[in-house]
């Protein structure tokens, strides 16, 4: 063989071995493409879903506050909702809910969600806030959305593995229809059930399904979420100072209101034994308590009195008054979140720190709820997208502080009893912690 067969034969077998590795490199390209035009169809479908059942919730819940408002006779009916709610929990054979907590197990289990769950905290939340009980709206945001992505992958027919991305989706969707923070809801879904750990492999279908049911809410007339800070002065060294201090007694208070919500509830139900008692001695305590404050502030979501404390007034104990309401409520059985009161928490308690301090009451009022936000949920990097698109950009570097300080010094509690720790806040190791209650 000559000098110039042999050049030709390198230059086909060079020829031959960039055509395979192209080859490979196309059939490689089409098979992602092939799923990630799956996962847009899927996650997009269930995102538009979630988008009309969201808005469906939150026009509920805005009806009858508004109808308890002007109707002081709906407060008295508290008791009687409250066996209402356990009636339709007993009747369709869901005697033993965990709610928020099965979603979370799920994520990491083969089990598959009831059926019932998500037409049962729908109905269940509206009656709890149409009677005036003291909870929130992302219990039911996650349990609709978990619910229903599961509903959904197994109508399809999906793997397992699969399937336990669509409950994590379907939460990210009806999160983002609910509360309208799309970023947020995306990040919060994948990064709520193990902390350390986050599940990248739902990213894109999260961020589909949360843009998406965003969007149908924006078509159905529900605006993204805000609150207008009145000022935001320069970080300066004793501003900044001030903010970490502010993250230190967030973290705490995150512990307190998790403990009472935790202890009330145990303490309730060895108390009173029958689900039917339970509930009727938490509404009436619920009125009682009303009555002899003489207000209408701790009962339902409270959004107006945050609104409030954003704006910079608020009184020095109703963080604490917060705290009883929402114990008892959930403690005694009504159905809602704890989200929206810890929000009421962090807020007015954010808000009188700064009147004390000398730090703006209204960024303080920020700060606090995204500090206290991330101290019961355990979700730094999901309260940072959701202090970007409640306070505006200028508000994060004082809240990603108080972020910080606030996930390190809650330690191992939170709301959720199904969360895990997957890896130590305090030393980089990996650790399977359970959450402290």
């Amino acid at each position: 063989m000559n000098v110039f067969e042999k050049l030709r034969h390198k230059q086909a077998g060079r020829f031959y071995w960039i055509r395979g590795f192209l080859m490979h490199g196309a059939i490689h390209a089409l098979l992602h493409l092939r799923l990630l035009i799956r996962w847009l169809v899927l996650s997009v479908t269930l995102g538009a879903i979630l988008g009309l059942v969201g808005s469906a919730f939150v026009e509920s819940i805005r009806a009858g506050t508004e109808y308890r408002r002007s109707h002081w006779w709906c407060y008295v009916l508290m008791p009687l909702g409250g066996l209402l709610i356990v009636w339709l929990y007993r009747v369709t054979q869901d005697k033993h809910d965990k709610g928020t907590n099965m979603v979370l197990a799920s994520i990491r289990s083969e089990a598959n969600l009831p059926v019932q769950m998500a037409p049962l905290i729908f109905l269940t939340t509206i009656i709890t806030h149409f009677v005036g009980g003291s909870a929130g709206r992302e219990g039911a945001a996650l349990q609709l959305g978990g619910s229903l992505g599961d509903l959904f992958g197994r109508l399809v027919k999906l793997r397992e593995k699969d399937r336990r991305t669509l409950i994590i989706t379907g939460m990210s969707a009806a999160f983002s229809a609910i509360f309208r923070t799309p970023a947020a809801a995306a990040v919060f879904a994948m990064e709520v059930g193990c902390v350390g750990t986050m599940q990248y492999a739902a990213l894109v279908p999260c961020v589909a399904a949360s843009l998406t049911a965003s969007y149908i809410a924006n078509l159905l007339g529900f605006p993204l979420a805000h609150y207008q800070i009145t000022a935001i002065p320069e970080m300066t060294p004793i501003n900044a100072v001030k903010t970490v201090i502010l993250g230190i007694f967030c973290a705490g208070l995150s512990i307190i209101f998790c403990v009472v919500l935790h202890r009330t509830e145990h303490w309730m139900k060895h108390r009173f034994k029958n689900q039917y008692i339970r509930i009727a001695v938490s509404g009436v305590a619920l009125i009682l308590l009303g009555l002899i404050l003489r207000t209408q502030d701790y009962y339902g979501t409270g959004g107006d009195i945050i609104v409030k404390a954003v704006s910079g007034e608020a009184v020095w104990y109703a963080f604490i008054l917060k705290i009883l309401f929402t114990a008892i409520t959930l403690g005694g059985g009504f159905k809602g979140g704890e989200i929206v009161p810890s929000f009421f928490v962090g807020a007015t308690f954010g808000c009188v720190y700064g009147q004390i301090a000398g730090l703006e009451p209204s960024l303080c009022a920020s700060i606090g709820m995204s500090a206290l936000f991330c101290g019961v949920t355990n979700c730094p990097l999901a309260t940072l997208f959701i202090s970007a698109e409640l306070f505006g950009m200028e508000c994060v570097p004082y809240c990603l502080l108080a972020i910080a300080v606030s996930y390190l010094l809650s330690g191992y509690y939170g709301l959720y009893k199904e969360q895990r720790f997957y890896y130590s806040k305090f030393a980089d190791e990996h650790i399977h912690h359970k959450t402290r209650k």
